[in-house]
């Protein structure tokens, strides 16, 4: 995978974080690059003129935080620089991964799969913690475990680890606007609508489980401040219009398959 661009996104500072993912890639033996994640932990959010708070109450139902902003700018970044490259794939990694075993062997398979398939896809996830209304398309053995790419019609939250085609990254910067998400949130809305989201179940890559220090601390503890006051409803509302579209997707799936 000599010709596959690696990029880390690791915060300035988070040295323990970088031993780790350096070591587990170069025992891989992937060459990586790291991007220095956007820091807006301590940054207000009308500092950010990408931010547009109306959407964000619109479709959160609640403000979003300098670090979500910055870490969606980080993921941003890696796609602008992975289109600067030429090549035709990369790979985005957050810098709490866990590689597993058979991850570059798995990477392989599913990238010489797809590369004989005349199959439309943006991004893979390889490091979802949860798979929800997928359609399996190929399974493959990579260190000792049987695994399934999967067209993955409600794409998982999680941006540990990703996948780029070139397409995807191009449609990801192209369509940048207004940031009104967070990143795993946006390419969950983004991708469920257009079906062109694939996963891979078992994960390749998960996390050490360590807290986001790019989203800032106490991320899974949301503050109330600012929320809209029908914001459990706002939340429902996302939910289920996105399993809605996933299931529709799945149902097209099934019927043409």
């Amino acid at each position: 995978m000599s010709d596959l661009p690696v990029y880390l996104i690791n915060l300035d500072g988070s040295d323990e974080r970088l031993r780790s993912a350096s070591g587990q890639l170069n025992h891989a033996g992937q060459v990586f690059q790291r991007v220095p994640a956007f820091d807006g932990r301590k940054l207000r959010v009308d500092q950010f003129l990408d931010y547009d708070a109306g959407a964000a109450l619109r479709y959160l139902g609640r403000p979003m935080r300098g670090g979500e902003i910055g870490c969606y700018l980080s993921h941003l970044d890696c796609a602008r620089r992975f289109l600067a490259s030429g090549a035709e794939h990369c790979i985005v990694l957050e810098d709490d991964m866990q590689l597993q075993p058979g991850y570059a062997e798995g990477v392989r398979k599913v990238l010489a799969w797809l590369g004989r398939q005349d199959l439309d896809w943006d991004l893979i996830n390889i490091g979802a913690n949860r798979h929800k209304i997928y359609t399996a398309i190929h399974e493959f053995d990579a260190g000792g475990q049987q695994h399934a790419l999967t067209r993955a019609h409600y794409f998982p939250m999680t941006t540990t680890a990703l996948i780029w085609s070139r397409q995807g990254a191009r449609a990801f910067v192209a369509e940048h606007g207004a940031i009104f998400a967070a990143v795993d949130n946006y390419f969950r809305h983004w991708l469920t609508r257009t079906d062109r989201g694939l996963a891979v179940w078992p994960p390749l890559v998960t996390t050490t489980g360590a807290e986001s220090e790019i989203a800032g601390a106490g991320r899974n503890r949301r503050s109330a401040e600012g929320r809209h006051p029908l914001y459990g409803l706002l939340k429902q509302r996302r939910l289920l219009t996105d399993k809605f579209i996933a299931w529709r997707h799945k149902r097209r799936a099934a019927r043409t398959s």
